[in-house]
């Protein structure tokens, strides 16, 4: 492997890297947070790339698409969590798995009646739509490098929510004493449901910007689910710097496990998450 082909792996360790935190960060609010284990996560990420087809298809605009997108799965987690999940909070696990697994076949088949089992592709916007060369055959997509700086400002400013914000003192709060934070007259009910609100709409838009890249197909949301709970647990639960480091950890497992091990790779990531729980059984970082 010559350096810039190990350039361009790198690259796309990172991106994926990124890309899997977008969606874990949401995972692990959701459920370090607020307690509930979310098996529908995945379907939002799903939704996300679904509406990226069809509202670019309606604008012509992925731009615009993204947009609209970010609004209606904010819509979508508010109401999710006003008539769903607000009965989860006391409940048992089992009940939140039940419930959960239920949502992913009710989105698995309004997927299939609205637009069908087919696999679809979204066009990269005419303005990132070029590479930059490497070298005189290797050149590396600037859409891909869009999708890293826009997981990595995302990134910041959810830092910056979380730890140097009232909310992000609200949530944090919420998180470690529930009563207490009620007793103190703050609305509980309601920063849970913007947590929520908040974890759609990142798994959302994770989809959408993916969609260019990976495709649009059924049961998409299915696969990244499995390798974001992996993301969690290594991470720590309830930690979004600790499922940052694990996403690019996972992200450099995966793609140089597919490069040098490929007959290995399907578990190269269960094998660094393995190691990494006998090492720390409560993850990298604790919430």
């Amino acid at each position: 492997m010559d350096i810039y082909s190990f350039l361009i792996q790198i690259l796309n360790s990172v991106q994926y890297g990124l890309l899997l935190f977008l969606v874990a960060s949401g995972l692990t609010l959701i459920f370090g947070i607020m307690g509930i284990i979310n098996l529908a996560h995945g379907s939002f990420y799903m939704i996300g790339a679904y509406m990226a087809f069809s509202l670019s298809q309606l604008t012509g605009n992925l731009f615009i698409a993204i947009v609209l997108g970010i609004a209606l799965s904010v819509i979508l987690g508010i109401v999710l969590e006003w008539g769903l999940f607000s009965h989860l909070y006391k409940r048992d696990h089992l009940e939140q798995v039940l419930l959960t697994y239920g949502l992913i076949l009710v989105f698995e088949e309004l997927r299939s009646i609205i637009v069908g089992n087919d696999v679809h592709g979204v066009n990269v916007p005419a303005l990132l739509n070029r590479s930059i060369p490497l070298t005189d055959t290797l050149s590396y997509p600037v859409y891909r490098l869009f999708i890293s700086a826009v997981c990595l400002a995302l990134a910041a400013l959810l830092y910056v929510l979380i730890r140097r914000t009232r909310l992000g003192m609200m949530i944090r709060a919420g998180a470690s004493n529930r009563e207490m934070v009620q007793a103190l007259g703050l609305n509980i009910n309601l920063v849970y449901r913007l947590v929520f609100a908040l974890g759609v709409a990142l798994a959302a838009f994770a989809g959408m910007i993916a969609a260019p890249v990976s495709s649009v197909y059924p049961g998409m949301g299915t696969q990244v689910l499995i390798i974001c709970f992996v993301v969690v647990v290594i991470g720590g639960i309830g930690s979004v710097w600790g499922a940052l480091v694990a996403a690019l950890l996972i992200g450099f497992a995966d793609t140089f496990g597919k490069v040098l091990l490929p007959q290995a790779a399907g578990i190269t990531i269960y094998l660094l998450m393995a190691a990494i729980l006998l090492w720390k059984p409560e993850g990298l970082f604790r919430r």
